[in-house]
């Protein structure tokens, strides 16, 4: 289980970014432990790793989806 300053480093995300993906349902929400909220890390990983199977298709245009690439 990590705090959210622990799961935002391992996923390289700001604290603003790892809510926006928790909302958009891409990463799984915390759960309350002791006396404050965790995320368990088996869980990131499993949502990561659909997230993978999912996009893995798109890998190649992935630039489609991006703003600063499309003309």
């Amino acid at each position: 289980m990590m705090k959210r300053s622990t799961a935002c480093a391992y996923l390289d995300l700001t604290a603003a970014e790892l809510e926006r993906e928790i909302v958009a349902g891409r990463l799984p929400g915390p759960i309350m432990l002791g006396n404050g909220l965790h995320w368990s890390q088996a869980d990131i990983d499993a949502h990561l790793e659909r997230l993978s199977e999912n996009d893995s298709h798109a890998a190649d245009d992935w630039r489609q989806r991006v703003k600063l690439y499309q003309s």
